[in-house]
């Protein structure tokens, strides 16, 4: 543009003398004289408009209407969906468009569905079976329950068993910091037999002190084993925390080996009632809502995270694994190995449940009870 304003200044023989003088052609010169008579470029463009094939979406306006015709049925599990049982790549897609009479390529697909606002997605881990009708209600009547044993300074507990690991060298999900080329080596199957063992840890959060202990039992997940990891806990800390306090308000799933159905959970709390001398409170969270019991995320979720990389090979690695975890909030773990057995199928006969001292809750009974010490009156 510059040469041609000059060239058109020197009149006859300007193009010539410009070309010698910069060294640019005659042609490119004579174009600019061309450009200089248009109406001027708008500010946002770099050049004119009109150069190249057009876009995809003027020589084709029906394909983004195509496209999500062939993508959407696919969310909806439409069963007629040419694609419905095939991998939902973008070259599946460009594909399925050429025999649709729309050719087009597979990066351009993707381009197209992200305009369209569609985006690779995982699996969102969300439903948990039918939400029971006094679900909020419940959740609400544990809030009040937790927040008025707090006020009053009485131990509070969330309790749940992590789910169980398998001890030897085998593959832990996670990535820990090595030397390049050098990961953990470990076994490249994992199925293993009885005689595998297995660590049950099952986690009591004390909700007051940011604090946590972790029982490591080595035989069966049962309410007696639930019972007695509460008890080891009492035993090595909460009674030292709370030796004047008589009241315990324990907040615990809605099943497992803390269940509100199960009687012998019911029968254990009853002796360690007994031997404490506390009144047990007892919250259940409803069927289905376990993720909102505080040991899952207070925890569990940063002991998973302080062993993600290394592989379980013996018992010694799991208790120190779990004691040595601890967050920027001041969480203190402490952890224990249990080596008793416990008996699996133990039933609880009518005259051993009329032994236990239980005073339900006039709001869903069944998951709200308090459990009284035989030794009060």
């Amino acid at each position: 543009m510059w040469a041609a304003t000059e060239a058109l200044r020197l009149g006859r023989g300007g193009i010539s003398k410009i070309s010698r003088l910069c060294g640019l052609s005659r042609v490119t010169i004579t174009h600019g004289i061309k450009e200089l008579s248009l109406p001027p470029i708008p500010e946002e463009r770099v050049r004119r408009g009109g150069a190249g094939r057009p876009s995809i979406e003027v020589g084709d306006p029906e394909i983004f209407q195509v496209l999500d015709s062939l993508v959407e049925p696919l969310s909806r599990a439409d069963p007629e969906s040419p694609l419905r049982w095939t991998c939902k790549s973008t070259r599946q897609l460009a594909t399925e468009m050429k025999r649709c009479d729309h050719p087009i390529s597979h990066a351009k697909v993707a381009q197209c569905l992200h305009a369209l606002e569609y985006s690779l997605q995982a699996n969102q881990k969300t439903e948990e079976g039918d939400n029971h009708p006094d679900r909020d209600a419940q959740f609400q009547h544990i809030y009040r329950a937790v927040k008025s044993a707090m006020i009053r300074g009485e131990p509070v507990i969330s309790v749940d068993t992590k789910k169980k690991e398998l001890i030897r060298n085998f593959n832990n999900s996670g990535q820990e910091w090595r030397r390049k080329g050098e990961p953990q080596k470990v076994q490249g199957h994992d199925f293993p037999g009885p005689e595998i063992p297995r660590a049950y840890p099952y986690g009591v959060y004390d909700l007051q002190n940011n604090s946590g202990f972790v029982n490591v039992g080595t035989d069966h997940d049962t309410a007696a084993f639930a019972v007695a990891s509460i008890r080891g806990w009492w035993r090595a800390e909460g009674n030292a925390i709370y030796q004047k306090k008589g009241r315990l308000l324990i907040t615990a799933d809605g099943g497992g080996s803390n269940g509100y159905r199960l009687r012998l959970w019911k029968l254990e709390l009853q002796m360690l009632a007994d031997e404490t001398g506390l009144k047990i409170g007892v919250c259940h969270f409803p069927p289905g809502t376990s993720k909102w019991n505080k040991v899952e995320h207070r925890l569990f979720s940063f002991i998973s995270s302080n062993w993600r990389g290394q592989p379980l090979e013996d018992y010694q690695t799991v208790v120190k694994l779990i004691s040595h975890t601890t967050t920027a909030k001041g969480l203190t773990v402490s952890c224990r190995l249990d080596r008793r057995r416990y008996k699996v199928g133990r039933q609880v006969t009518n005259k051993e449940m009329a032994t236990v001292r239980i005073k339900r809750n006039a709001f869903h009974g069944e998951w709200n009870y308090e459990i009284q010490s035989s030794k009060l009156k």
